[in-house]
């Protein structure tokens, strides 16, 4: 990682965080990058960016995320259209989509998540998007060290 150029490194690291790549951009300009191994290693500085982050740029961050109407596989015609309003109401309600990491989940799961999750207050449920936005980054991340 240390002699990646600053266009290699966001070309590299720049989608790790949706349409964010503000984050890899500021870890290349600290030069946190040159202390790291492995892609996984980032994962903490990147975190502690995005932790770190003005609430608009956290917000933005979130906004910068796909609703996930069309990850719930072949389902019906009307269970896609139940999640699609569902992700509706999410998002008029918090200001953002419905963020979950959903690697290893199936669809019971990421509709139960996110019938549970609509009962939040809007403080508890931004605080619970950043957290997912973390763990998709760190999933991210894994994959790199894969490649």
């Amino acid at each position: 990682m240390k002699h990646l150029s600053r266009d290699s490194f966001l070309a590299t690291f720049g989608g790790v965080y949706e349409h964010s790549a503000w984050i890899a951009e500021m870890i290349f300009d600290k030069k946190a990058h040159l202390k790291i191994e492995k892609p996984s290693d980032l994962a903490g500085p990147m975190a502690k960016i995005v932790e770190t982050a003005p609430q608009e740029l956290q917000m933005a961050l979130l906004r910068a995320y796909p609703d996930l109407a069309g990850k719930l596989g072949n389902d019906s015609a009307e269970a896609q259209e139940n999640f699609k309003d569902l992700n509706v109401r999410y998002r008029e309600k918090f200001g953002f989509p419905f963020i979950l990491a959903i690697r290893d989940r199936n669809r019971a799961e990421i509709l139960g998540n996110l019938r549970k999750r609509f009962a939040n207050d809007v403080g508890s449920e931004f605080r619970e998007a950043l957290n997912q936005v973390q763990q998709i980054a760190n999933l991210r991340l894994q994959d790199l060290d894969i490649q």
